[in-house]
C-alpha cells in the first residue's frame, strides 16, 4: 500500500461528517406469519444490535423486522456515520450490525472490523438491481458502487448488502430561484444567494460539490469529484474559505430536521440537499424544489456490514435479507429514495411504484404535498441514474482532506 493510500487509525477516528436523520413511515412484514414462525425457530436465539443513520435505522423498520423474521430481539443506534464508525473502529461489542454509506467501508475493511456477508445468505438477492452488480464503464471499479461493496472477485460475499440508495441533487425554493439558475451546483456558492445559502457538514460530500462547482465556474478541472489530489483539495478549500467568510452560506446543516427547517422558514432557499427533506418541506405546504443540476447527480448506498465479532450473524444475515424483499423498502421510496432491490415492485401499489420510479404523474388525492398530476423531479429512476456525475468513494486523500477540511469549519 502507498503512502498515499495508507489511511492511519488516528484518521479513522477522527469525526468528519454530518448527520442524516429522516423519520420513516409505513412498513409491512416482508414474510407471511407461517414464514415468519419458521425462521422464528432458528433466529430465536439471535438478537440484531443495529447501528447506522437514521435512513434506516428505525424502530418501525426493526419492529416489523422482528415480527417478520422471528429473530429474538432487535435494538438500534441512529449515529452519524462517523460516530458510529468511531464506535466499530474501536472495537466496541455492543452492535452486531453497522449501516454505513459505502464510501465509508475501506475504513472497516482494512481494519478487519467487518466480515463479509454471502449472498448465499440472502434469499432476495436474486431480484437485486444490475446498478450492484454489472459495472459501468464510465467510472473506474472503485469510483462506483460495484467496485465498493463486493468482499471477493467472484462476486460471492459482500462487505456491505445495499439497503437504500439515492441521486442527491440541490434543493431550492422556486418562488426565488429559476429551475435556470437552481439546476447547477453553482447555486449553492452563487453570490445572488448569499447568506441564503446551505451546505452539508460532511467533507466527502461538500468537497465533492465544490469541484463540480468550481468545474463549471472554470476555476477547476477535477476529473473524479470523489478522489481529488491534494491539490485539488487545496484549492477548493480555499475556494469554499472565501465563501464562508463572505458569509455565503446561512448553515452549514448536519440534521435532516435542521434541514426542513431552514427551508421552511425561508432562511435558506438554496442547498445541497437530500430528496426527502424536499418533501417534507412540500408536506408543509412551502415550495420547494430537487434540482437537475447540469453537472449530474452524487450517487450513494447505505446498507447492512456483519461486525466481525459478532456472535448473531444469522440474525445479520436475515436483516439484509429483510432490506431486499420490497415491503421496508415502501418506507424509504415514499420519502424520495431509491430500494436496491426490484421487489419494491411487487410491494408498492401500481399508482405510486409508476410515480417514484416511472416518472408518471401523481394519480389519486393529495398527499404528503403532492398533488394530482404532480411528477417526480428529475424524472424515473432511469433517466436520474443517467445523469450521476460520480458516486462517493474513499478518497485517496483522506488524511489530507480532513486536514484541510478542519481548517475550513475552524475559518
Amino acid at each position: 500500500m502507498s503512502d498515499k493510500t495508507e489511511v492511519t487509525r488516528r484518521s479513522l477516528l477522527k469525526a468528519s461528517a454530518g448527520a442524516m436523520a429522516l423519520t420513516l413511515g409505513g412498513g409491512t412484514p416482508f414474510l407471511s406469519s407461517s414464514q415468519a414462525y419458521a425462521k422464528a425457530s432458528s433466529l430465536a436465539s439471535e438478537q440484531l444490535r443495529t447501528i447506522g443513520l437514521s435512513v434506516t435505522v428505525q424502530e418501525r423498520i426493526l419492529a416489523d423486522f422482528k415480527a417478520a423474521s422471528g429473530v429474538g430481539a432487535t435494538s438500534g443506534t441512529a449515529a452519524t456515520t462517523p460516530d458510529g464508525q468511531t464506535k466499530i473502529l474501536s472495537g466496541s461489542s455492543d452492535y452486531d450490525c453497522w449501516e454505513p454509506t459505502a464510501e465509508r467501508l475501506p475504513a472497516v475493511v482494512m481494519t478487519k472490523s467487518i466480515s463479509p456477508i454471502p449472498t448465499s445468505a440472502i434469499k432476495n438477492w436474486s431480484a437485486i438491481r444490475d446498478t450492484f452488480t454489472t459495472p459501468n464503464p464510465k467510472w473506474g471499479p472503485k469510483a462506483q458502487i460495484t467496485g465498493q461493496i463486493w468482499a471477493d472477485a467472484s462476486r460471492t460475499e459482500l462487505w456491505m448488502a445495499p439497503a437504500v440508495y439515492n441521486y442527491d441533487s440541490v434543493g431550492y425554493n422556486p418562488d426565488v430561484l429559476s429551475a435556470e439558475e437552481a439546476n447547477s451546483w453553482t447555486a449553492i456558492f452563487d453570490p445572488k444567494w448569499k447568506g441564503k445559502s446551505g451546505l452539508n457538514t460532511d467533507p466527502l460530500t461538500a468537497l465533492g460539490q465544490a469541484f463540480m462547482a468550481m468545474n463549471t465556474l472554470g476555476l477547476s478541472n477535477v476529473k473524479n469529484p470523489a478522489n481529488p489530489s491534494a491539490a485539488e483539495i487545496d484549492e477548493a478549500v480555499k475556494f469554499i474559505v472565501s465563501k464562508k467568510k463572505g458569509g455565503q452560506f446561512r448553515a452549514l446543516w448536519g440534521d435532516f430536521g435542521e434541514l426542513v427547517n431552514l427551508l421552511v422558514s425561508g432562511e435558506m432557499v438554496v442547498c445541497d440537499a437530500w430528496q426527502p427533506a424536499v418533501m417534507a418541506v412540500k408536506a408543509q405546504g412551502k415550495a420547494c424544489k430537487y434540482a437537475v443540476p447540469k453537472e449530474g447527480y452524487r450517487g450513494w448506498a447505505i446498507g447492512p456490514t456483519l461486525i466481525a465479532s459478532s456472535p448473531n450473524k444469522e440474525a445479520v444475515f436475515a436483516y439484509a435479507d429483510y432490506w431486499l424483499s420490497g415491503p421496508p423498502g415502501v418506507a424509504v421510496s415514499e420519502q424520495g429514495y431509491y430500494s436496491p432491490s426490484t421487489n419494491i415492485k411487487k410491494a408498492m401499489s401500481p399508482e405510486k411504484y409508476a410515480f417514484w420510479y416511472e416518472g408518471k404523474p401523481w394519480v389519486g388525492a393529495t398527499e404528503r404535498g403532492i398533488k394530482e398530476g404532480d411528477l417526480r423531479d428529475g424524472g424515473s429512476l432511469e433517466e436520474r441514474a443517467s445523469k450521476v456525475a460520480y458516486w462517493h468513494q474513499w478518497p485517496d486523500e483522506y488524511d489530507h482532506l480532513i486536514q484541510k477540511w478542519d481548517e475550513f469549519l475552524s475559518a
